[in-house]
This record gives C-alpha cells, structure tokens and sequence, in this order.
C-alpha cells in the first residue's frame, strides 16, 4: 500500500472516529483541568485554534477556493439562513432568559456571541459524514468568517443595545482576523504552491490531511482543561442556556434546509446549507468572549456550553440530515 493510500486510510477513520475523539478530548481535558488547574494556560488557546483552522484550509485547494465563490445561489442561501432567518431565531431565543437576572446582560451578549457566528472548521468534515457538499462549504468559510466579523458588532448593538455592545472590543475582532483567517489562510496557501514544486513539500501537505480531526480534538482538550476552574461559578447560567442551545440545534437546520429548497439548490448542497445553520463558532469566539471585560467566567461558560450541546447534536445530523432530500433524488 503507498504511502498516499495509508494516510487517506488514516484520514477516513479519523473522520468516521471524530465524535468519539472529540468526547474523549473533552473528558481528558476536564480531567487535567480538575487534577491541576492553570496545568494548561489559556494562551495556548488561539494557537491551537489557528493550527485547526491552517489544517482545515489546507484541505482546500485554492482554485478550489474560487470556484466555490462562484456559487452564487449556495452562496445566497448561506448568507440569509445564517445572518437573516437565524438572527431572528437567536433574538427569540435570548428573550427566554430572565430581564431580571443580574447576569443577564452576560448571558444574552454569551448566547447572542456563539450562536450568530457560523462553524467554519469541524463543521465541513461533519458535512461530508451527513452526504453534503462538503467541497462548496469549506470553500465559503472564509466568506464566513469575514461576514460574521463584520456583521457581529451591528447585530450585538440592535439586539443588546449600546452600552452591551460596547462589551466587545474592536481589538479582538482585528486579531482574530488576522491570526485565525488570514495567516492560516496565507500558509495554506504558500503549502499548496510548495507542494505544486517540490516532492517533499507534497508529501508534507498529504501527511497535514490527517490534521484537521486531531488538531480540533487538540482544541477542545486546552479549551476545557484551560477554563475549567472557571467554569463552576457560572454553573446556574450553563443551566440556563443549556435547552436554548437544544431548541437552537433542532430548528436551525430546518431553516437552513427551507432556504436551500426555496433557492432551488441541489440535495448535497441544501444539506451543506443545513449543517452550516446548525452548526456555530464557538471555538473561534471564544478568543472574543475571553477579552469582553467584566466576562469573568460566565461568558467562557455559556460559549462552551453550547459546544457541549452541538457535538451531540452533530450524531443526529449526520443520520437526519443525509436523508433529507434522497427521496426527491431518487425520483428524478
């Protein structure tokens, strides 16, 4: 067997592993997070999240990059199912929590924060379990990631109003473009061209395809173990936002599979549609969240939770989801 075939071997039980990795991730990081706090120091967070994200674009060809660009109508569907349908969604959601709570300015700015923000990582190797067009997805994640930088701050401002928007800073948003699009982005790049010329740089870039599922497990673990001893202050808050993230995960997809269908798109690409919709930005906000002032705790605490909730929510998309629309295929 050669030594491409191995690593695509290795990469197709990763990806197939990924929930049961990304739990045992998760658990090992609480571990080491209640046997010895601050063991793990969260500035290694935004490293391990711009390591996810190089493997991740480096997964894509840059032609490729192009030429999902030019899908208008994917493209349509997913900007107004995540940044006009799902909004309102949100908005509704965050009316659930108590006016009268004294954190709940928090809690509505932590919600409002994860849940406007679509996945741009393990969300396209979730996609290709559940049979979307994985492809079209991860070559719109960094139209994603550019229109929720810039469509966070005016819909925290209208949702919250200004003093809640005001909680969070230009500076973070900046830095979080910079370090978690544009130069992962930019080393994809300069990866793929090495690779084009050399054959060590090849072998190089096939070896980096088994990163994504281990560098997003990666993740999760410094994430948990970092902020756990944060974490149990703000236990009342995660019980709180806990369901709406629940309803969130059954409704979003709906949304997102409506809007496909009403624009006519194909099956693999209205699931695509659907999974981006259920599926939020938790790890890349959370830089976002940690540098809110006055967050303490809770903020990081209603951010992870929602993670909790999506990965189990994930182990349904990708059974739900992949039926959605064989019906009508297999008719036509």
């Amino acid at each position: 067997m050669s030594g491409a075939a191995r690593i695509a071997g290795w990469r197709e039980w990763l990806e197939h592993q990924q929930v049961a990795l990304y739990l045992a991730a998760l658990a090992g990081g609480a571990l080491v997070g209640w046997l010895g706090p601050g063991a793990v120091p969260a500035a290694l967070i935004d490293p391990a999240i711009a390591l996810m994200l190089y493997a991740t674009f480096l997964q894509v060809p840059m032609r490729a990059l192009w030429r999902g660009w030019g899908q208008g109508r994917f493209l349509l569907a997913l900007g107004v199912a995540n940044f006009v349908l799902l909004p309102l969604l949100v908005w509704a959601l965050a009316q659930a929590l108590p006016a009268t709570h004294p954190q709940a300015e928090l809690m509505r700015l932590g919600l409002m924060l994860v849940l406007l923000a679509p996945c741009i990582d393990y969300v396209v190797t979730f996609a290709h379990l559940g049979r979307a067009d994985a492809r079209l997805l991860l070559a719109a994640t960094p139209l994603l990631l550019i229109a929720q930088m810039l469509l966070l701050p005016p819909y925290l401002h209208l949702m919250l109003g200004e003093a809640a928007a005001r909680r969070v800073q230009a500076g973070p948003f900046v830095q979080a473009f910079v370090w978690l699009i544009a130069v992962p982005l930019l080393l994809a790049a300069l990866t793929q061209a090495a690779a084009a010329r050399q054959a060590w740089a090849r072998r190089v870039s096939e070896g980096m395809g088994l990163l994504p599922v281990p560098a997003t497990a990666g993740v999760l673990f410094v994430v948990v173990a970092a902020l756990l001893a944060q974490l149990g202050p703000a236990r009342e808050a995660v019980w709180r936002v806990a369901p709406l993230y629940l309803l969130f995960a059954m409704l979003a997809p709906l949304a997102g599979w409506a809007v496909a269908r009403a624009l006519r798109l194909p099956a693999p690409a209205g699931r695509a549609v659907a999974f981006s919709a259920g599926t939020r930005n938790a790890l890349v906000v959370l830089p976002l969240a940690l540098a809110v002032p006055g967050g303490g705790a809770l903020l990081p605490a209603v951010v992870l939770t929602q993670t909790f909730v999506e990965l189990l929510a994930e182990l349904a998309y990708v059974r739900v989801i992949a039926r959605w629309g064989a019906k009508r295929a297999a008719l036509s």
